[in-house]
């Protein structure tokens, strides 16, 4: 097994969304509190779970791109707990990725020591229950949320977002070695489903793509 490079190699691909995204948008995403940040990973999660059971694909990201995307909210996420948010706190894309690496470094870092005791057991899990996992881990957070933060035995919000990204990457490593072996290990897949939408074109991608 290779998890740590089979890790890094998803975590390149979705650091380097967020490198590209910044130099387009810069740091709009200073604006978010975390109660929205929830709200946009419950719709990823959601988006692919409905993927997932239907297999039909009308916007034109896929579940690939979905679990992507949540491992880059889940980063935005933590950093906005540490730094607190402010719409005109700019960050310069230098700073920003300084601060993506910092965080990445705290998620890698959960994952290894789970990993230790947990003695990968993701490896044996259905690439689906990644996703209601993120789902229950959402769940938790709104309702700590609604608590205003407060808990009383369980882990605060910050570990949960981490967990999520750690979720996030479980999936995208599956789904790379599924598309390697050209098998799945359940259900509807961007690598193999029996229901799987056409790749959308070119010019379909720049007409849907959401900023997110």
């Amino acid at each position: 097994m290779h998890t740590r490079r089979q890790y890094d190699a998803a975590f390149d691909t979705c650091q380097a969304i967020f490198r590209d995204k910044a130099a387009d948008y810069g740091t709009s995403w200073r604006v978010f509190r975390p109660a929205s940040l929830t709200d946009q990973l419950f719709i990823k999660a959601q988006r692919i779970r409905t993927l997932e059971e239907t297999g039909e694909n009308r916007v034109g990201e896929s579940i690939a791109d979905e679990f992507r995307a949540i491992v880059n909210y889940a980063v935005i996420a933590g950093i906005q707990l540490a730094r607190g948010w402010d719409a005109n706190a700019d960050l310069s894309a230098e700073q920003a990725m300084a601060l993506y690496r910092t965080e990445r470094q705290a998620i890698t870092a959960l994952m290894e020591a789970k990993n230790h005791d947990y003695g990968e057991a993701w490896r044996d899990m259905r690439t689906t229950s990644f996703t209601d996992m993120i789902l229950t881990k959402l769940l938790r957070v709104k309702q700590i949320e609604g608590n205003d933060g407060r808990t009383r035995i369980s882990e605060g919000v910050g570990a949960h977002y981490r967990d999520m990204a750690n979720y996030a990457l479980f999936a995208l490593i599956q789904m790379a070695e599924q598309q390697e072996g050209g098998a799945s290990k359940d259900g509807p897949s961007d690598a193999a489903s029996p229901h799987a939408a056409q790749a959308p074109t070119a010019s379909e991608k720049a007409k849907a793509r959401p900023d997110s």
